[in-house]
């Protein structure tokens, strides 16, 4: 290819390449279907990368004429090892879409129907933003909604493909990567979305739940926090069974963002604490091969839980829970510091104890905040360290089980 003089029109102006499906944006520059429907699809970019103008229309239309002259110095260049550019399969259009989910009427022919849809969506980002305006989305929805726990394979009789409508239907919903119009309209069906995902996470299979969870936290990203603070307790017994279960990586990491972001708001960490998150979260931060992100996502969300005494008690309920979160501190990340030592001043307000107390000064912890005061580990997480120490100086720091090393780094 570095001996070959090949024509500047013919690459693509984001990967640089020479273009394969050649096609046109609304403000006249033409790239690489694949390349620009990952900038504005999965990218979420609304402006051309060539122009920087905002792009109004996202409909990307066949250069046929280049894609012609393409093929033809392709061909004329195939002695040099140039391979021919097929002619790309043409997009899906609208009317198919509808006339597909019409047909869908029996359970078989929704399997069918179901199978067909993978297909088209699997074939490139133009497809799916043209069955998210035919409503396949609603389709989709419809059949998660409808989703019956108690049915048996051999009571639905399907004779085509012994896979579940429901699991097709959810992997299709998150393959297609949801504009945000859409999310909203699914987080606004009065709830009844969420609810079907909640059953469906109680009663479904891994794949299926796994799915349901990345929707969600799709989902959480884009709501309002009046929509937030409606969750119900189920669902929080759900999510923390997810996590005990460990379906997959990709699944425990969603669950976590979720909890995240859900947590704060309203009485969602009195839920999340009595569907019995903190002692799996203390588990998993025992588990030595928590990845860095996983770690901190832990700590965050135990920091927003142990907000409210169903949370402390939990966190002091459990054998390791002082200890692990004590043992985070400094051997992480800044983020991770900071969300340990916030959780310990919470523990340090409002649990404070003489047992409790002594179990800290036992542990380490009162050693290990002083440490904090050493090392360059952050203003607020040195701030907060103090504050913890201050609160109880009267107790720890003459205390005989105080490091003689750290007594001068106790804070007056």
């Amino acid at each position: 290819m570095d001996e070959i003089d090949v024509p500047p029109f013919f690459i693509c102006p984001i990967s640089l390449e020479i273009m394969k499906d050649p096609v046109t944006l609304s403000t006249g520059i033409t790239y690489n279907r694949e390349s620009i429907e990952k900038w504005l699809f999965s990218g979420k970019n609304t402006t051309c990368p060539v122009t920087k103008q905002v792009i109004a229309d996202c409909e990307l239309t066949p250069n046929h004429t280049l894609r012609r002259l393409l093929q033809s110095w392709c061909m004329l260049n195939a002695s040099l090892g140039i391979e021919r550019i097929p002619t790309p399969k043409p997009p899906i259009s609208k009317a198919q879409i509808v006339k597909l989910l019409i047909d869908a009427k029996s359970p078989q022919q929704q399997i069918k129907c179901l199978d067909t849809l993978k297909s088209i969506a699997a074939e490139n980002a133009t497809n799916k933003r043209c069955m998210e305006s035919s409503g396949a989305v609603e389709f989709l929805a419809s059949i998660v909604c409808n989703y019956d726990p108690t049915a048996t394979e051999e009571s639905l009789d399907y004779e085509f493909d012994s896979t579940k409508p429901i699991d097709e239907a959810l992997s299709i919903l998150y393959s297609l990567q949801l504009s945000e119009a859409s999310l909203k309209n699914l987080m606004g069906k009065n709830g009844d979305f969420i609810l079907s995902l909640t059953r469906v996470m109680q009663r479904g299979s891994y794949e299926s739940r796994a799915y349901a969870v990345l929707l969600l936290k799709s989902m959480a990203e884009i709501a309002d926090p009046m929509q937030l603070i409606n969750f119900r307790p189920q669902l929080f017994i759900e999510l923390v069974q997810v996590l005990h279960d460990q379906i997959s990586k990709q699944a425990s990491k969603a669950t976590l963002q979720l909890l995240v972001s859900i947590c704060p708001w309203g009485r969602n960490k009195i839920k999340a604490a009595e569907a019995g998150v903190v002692p799996v979260l203390i588990d998993l931060l025992l588990d030595s091969s928590s990845e860095r992100r996983a770690c901190e996502m832990i700590l965050t969300v135990l920091d927003a839980v142990c907000g409210c005494a169903e949370g402390r008690s939990e966190l002091l309920k459990h054998g390791a829970g002082l200890a692990i979160v004590s043992k985070k501190i400094l051997r992480v990340s800044q983020v991770a510091s900071e969300r340990a030592v916030r959780i310990l001043l919470s523990i340090a307000k409002f649990c404070a104890t003489s047992k409790v107390l002594q179990e800290m000064q036992q542990l380490g912890v009162v050693a290990k905040l002083c440490l904090v005061l050493q090392l360059d580990c952050g203003s607020k997480t040195k701030e907060k360290a103090r504050e913890v120490l201050k609160l109880h100086a009267r107790v720890w720091k003459n205390s005989p089980c105080m490091p003689t090393n750290l007594v001068s780094s106790y804070p007056a």
